[in-house]
Order: C-alpha cells, then sequence, then structure tokens
C-alpha cells in the first residue's frame, strides 16, 4: 500500500507554532525543508495570522536562517482580500486590522472607510483599542456584512499563547449576538481553492502541516487533504482523544516529518 505522504507535491505550512515561536526556530525547520529541496517538492507558508502581509513574513524566516520571497507566503489577509475583490468589488470596507492589513487591502484596490461602511472586516489586530471594538459592534448590531479573515483563538509565542482574533470574535458575539457571515482562513475552504488556483496543484497533491486541530487539521475534512500534525505549538497528544479533527499523521516537530520522508524514499529503492 502507498503511503499517502509520498504521493504529496507541494506541502502548505503554518508558521506560529509550525516552523518558529516567536523568533525561535523549531527543531528540524530547516532541515525539512532541505528534504522537501533534495526530493524536488514545493513548499508555501500558509498562515492565518492576518496581523502582517506575506513580504513582513518573507523578511523575518529569511532572517531566520531561510532565504524566501514573498510569493512564498499566503496569508488569510491575503485571501480575505482576493475574497472581497470579487464578491464585494466596490464596497467601502471598515477594517477592524493592523495597518499592514490595511495595507493589503489597499493595495488590491479596495477602499477603507471610517464611517457608513458597506462591508466590516475582522482581523488579528494587535493595535486592538476599544474604540474599535464598539464601532465593529455598532455594524454588526445593524446587520452590515461581517467578514473574519481566521477563527484562531490563541496565537502562540515563546512565552506562551497571545489572545488571536476568536477572542475578538468571541467579544462581538457576546455583545451582538452575531458570528461572523463568511470566516475565510482556515478550516474553511476559501483560503486553499485561491491558494490552489494560485499554485495550480491539484488538492490530491497537497498536505498541510500546522499546530492547530480546529484549523490546520480540519482542513483534512473542510478541503479534502492530507494533514500533518504538529507538537510543536498548542495541541498536546492527549487533545486528540476529544477532537473531531483527526490528522493523517501526527509528528512531535518538523525535522520528524523530514525523517519519515527521507525513510520513505529510502523504501522505494
Amino acid at each position: 500500500m502507498t503511503d499517502a505522504l509520498a504521493s504529496v507535491t507541494c506541502f502548505l505550512l503554518d508558521m506560529d507554532g509550525t516552523f518558529y515561536l516567536g523568533n525561535r526556530l523549531i527543531d528540524g525547520a530547516l532541515k525539512f525543508i532541505e528534504v522537501l529541496r533534495q526530493q524536488k517538492k514545493q513548499f508555501l507558508f500558509l498562515t492565518n495570522n492576518s496581523s502582517k502581509h506575506s513580504r513582513m513574513y518573507a523578511e523575518k524566516i529569511t532572517a531566520l536562517g531561510l532565504p524566501i520571497s514573498a510569493e512564498q507566503v499566503f496569508t488569510s489577509g491575503e485571501a480575505t482580500a482576493l475574497y472581497l475583490k470579487r464578491e464585494y468589488p466596490d464596497a467601502r470596507l471598515f477594517v477592524v486590522g493592523t495597518p499592514a492589513l490595511e495595507d493589503e487591502f489597499r493595495q488590491h484596490g479596495l477602499t477603507l472607510v471610517q464611517h457608513n461602511a458597506d462591508v466590516v472586516v475582522l482581523g488579528f489586530d494587535t493595535t486592538l483599542t476599544y474604540q474599535k471594538l464598539w464601532a465593529l459592534c455598532d455594524y454588526v448590531r445593524a446587520g452590515v456584512p461581517y467578514i473574519a479573515t481566521h477563527p484562531d483563538y490563541n496565537c502562540p509565542t515563546e512565552t506562551g499563547f497571545m489572545p488571536d482574533i476568536g477572542a475578538m470574535i468571541a467579544f462581538v458575539k457576546a455583545s451582538t449576538n452575531r458570528e461572523p457571515d463568511v470566516v475565510i482562513g482556515k478550516p474553511n475552504r476559501y483560503i486553499i481553492e485561491e491558494l490552489a488556483g494560485k499554485l495550480h496543484v491539484p488538492l490530491n497533491r497537497l498536505a498541510m502541516i500546522g499546530d492547530r486541530l480546529y484549523t490546520d487539521i480540519a482542513l483534512g475534512k473542510t478541503a479534502g487533504i492530507i494533514t500533518v500534525l504538529v507538537l510543536s505549538g498548542e495541541t498536546k497528544l492527549e487533545d486528540l482523544e476529544t477532537s473531531p479533527y483527526q490528522p493523517t499523521y501526527v509528528f512531535n516537530h518538523l525535522g520528524d516529518v523530514a525523517d519519515y520522508l527521507l525513510k520513505l524514499e529510502e523504501e522505494r529503492f
């Protein structure tokens, strides 16, 4: 029986908790990339974090020891911009997000406003203020279309976790009794559909590697792709016992995935 991982031609890599934590590479991260290059497989960094744009992530990863271009990073912010451009091309957007996310939207030709918005967008806003949340809740309560870039509750750091957009979504729900109408990022198909088109790679040749069950691994169900859980970030092994989202594979970190790929190649010869 052929191992499913052997058929993968492109690996989608989460960043926070998978490739690095804070400013530290996770064990085996560079070894994994080296093995992919040896085996002539593609990779692309796919992150739900919409607080930065792809160029900023590329600069960070390059500084950590892996030179890459912005084209090798795809964020939920970029996926959201593409979705909005297609579905609401002439809309005035009220965006709760960082200056980087606002930049991303403007680069795609979208119009951002503070008042009289047609659509509201919630991103992972590390510049969040009470005034922004208040205005967002007013729009949501008024029934304006409400889009979120992704659903993550926490963002892993070297010292623990920082609250992510999921906590903000919960705040808005408590005040307005409304969830977002659309959530773009993992585990939803929107982000994968945009990406598969960009890469020209069929879904059955993709594998998602990440540390979160409810986003990275849930893509196995929503997008029908192979998933690899690494235990280097948010998820602990015991979390699998009660999770509805079960990965195709489980490894401690990327170094172990690299070793497994090398073993598969040896078995072919």
